[in-house]
């Protein structure tokens, strides 16, 4: 390991081959990040749930209006996330991905989302092509009050760093809305890789990607991310994924971009508002003592736990089922009509998901009833 006088914290230090273990922002602790003062968003992987092989419209407007009846509660600014892993982005086609965008802004015509944009028609490329991006960005970005999460794909990923980073750029001329760069976790696409240091710090000082996701790798790259965003003072924000993070964006002060904000949404809310200090305005349940709710580790473990089964790896070490778990969840919630999944989807739990999810439940929804948290069921 380097010693610390080896290691890099100017940017203009950086170099496309540069890792992470090369610079400060690997080592530095969470403590040092640690922020109870603010309450960043929750942006929720909204489930289109189906139904005899149909979307269950109904089901997806009341499992969107329970979510905003948690974040209401705790004080937490939401915004979905349509179409993303959880929204079979990979599944959909392009008139039902319209269509969901559509009903929502119709339903929830105030509401801001976040929309997931791959590439389509890529299949037989050799090489990447930026255009492949436009179809979905074409539908999504006719709407507003929205922004675009740019989904990495196969060929974009293969691309070594300088050209990687073009790839980006070019997609970002395309854009109209605000951006997201998303790093796909390889537990959803084995091929998919991180963001290193040179790629990240130039991403995140493009004006036109607000913000990135990570998640679901080997090494904590949210945290690292975290730490040049807040060492730097870079213009970007760092968007947690369910693996490794939810705690710790909490902890940081930083957003989520989670499936597990819809099956573990007011737990996330409570805790969302039990890390801030009493002296915080945005706080909606204060202790009395000025300090935060030490109760708030607690759920942390809840939640996580629940999660991990959420998101647990099959035989092929794959967490993409973890949609199908979700609508066990949601159905058993009272908030859908059906666990059925998207009928083309073949990422699928066994038939014993009910009661595995039952299970799953047993020690958030005691917590729940323990710290008076509603909305997580009897």
């Amino acid at each position: 390991m380097a010693d610390n006088r080896a290691l890099i914290s100017n940017p203009a230090d950086l170099k496309p081959s540069t890792a992470w273990n090369e610079t400060v922002w690997a080592y530095t602790s969470e403590e040092e990040l640690v922020d109870h003062t603010t309450k960043a968003r929750l942006c929720v992987a909204t489930l289109l749930p189906f139904k005899d092989k149909k979307p269950d419209w109904d089901g997806f407007t009341k499992s969107v209006r329970w979510m905003q009846q948690c974040a209401a509660y705790y004080g937490v600014e939401m915004v979905f996330v349509l179409n993303a892993d959880t929204g079979y982005i990979f599944d959909l086609s392009n008139d039902l991905y319209a269509e969901v965008l559509k009903r929502f802004r119709a339903e929830f015509p105030e509401q801001k989302f976040i929309t997931g944009i791959t590439a389509r028609g890529a299949e037989n490329d050799t090489a990447f092509k930026a255009e492949r991006y436009w179809p979905l960005l074409d539908i999504a970005q006719e709407h507003d009050n929205c922004e675009m999460m740019i989904m990495t794909s196969k060929l974009l990923n293969t691309l070594e760093n300088e050209p990687r980073r073009d790839a980006y750029f070019q997609i970002a001329e395309h854009l109209i809305r605000p951006g997201i760069a998303h790093a796909l976790e390889p537990s959803f696409v084995s091929w998919a890789t991180p963001f290193d240091p040179w790629l990240f710090h130039e991403i995140a000082l493009h004006p036109a990607y607000v913000g990135g996701k990570v998640s679901t790798l080997d090494e904590p790259h949210f945290h690292y991310w975290a730490a040049m965003c807040k060492g730097l003072n870079l213009p970007f924000s760092p968007h947690s994924g369910d693996d490794y993070g939810i705690a710790t964006a909490i902890k940081l002060g930083l957003p989520l971009l989670i499936g597990a904000g819809v099956s573990a949404c007011p737990l996330i809310c409570a805790a969302r508002d039990m890390w801030l200090l009493d002296s915080v305005a945005d706080k909606k349940f204060k202790t009395g003592t000025g300090r935060f709710d030490t109760r708030v580790y607690k759920l942390f473990e809840a939640f996580q736990s629940f999660e991990d089964l959420v998101f647990r790896l099959d035989d092929r070490m794959s967490a993409s089922p973890y949609k199908h778990s979700t609508a066990h969840v949601l159905h058993q919630l009272g908030l859908i009509a059906s666990p059925e999944a998207h009928p083309d989807c073949k990422d699928l739990r066994g038939a014993d998901e009910a009661q595995r999810m039952a299970e799953a439940m047993r020690r958030p929804k005691r917590l729940a009833e323990k710290l008076g948290v509603p909305y997580f069921g009897a």
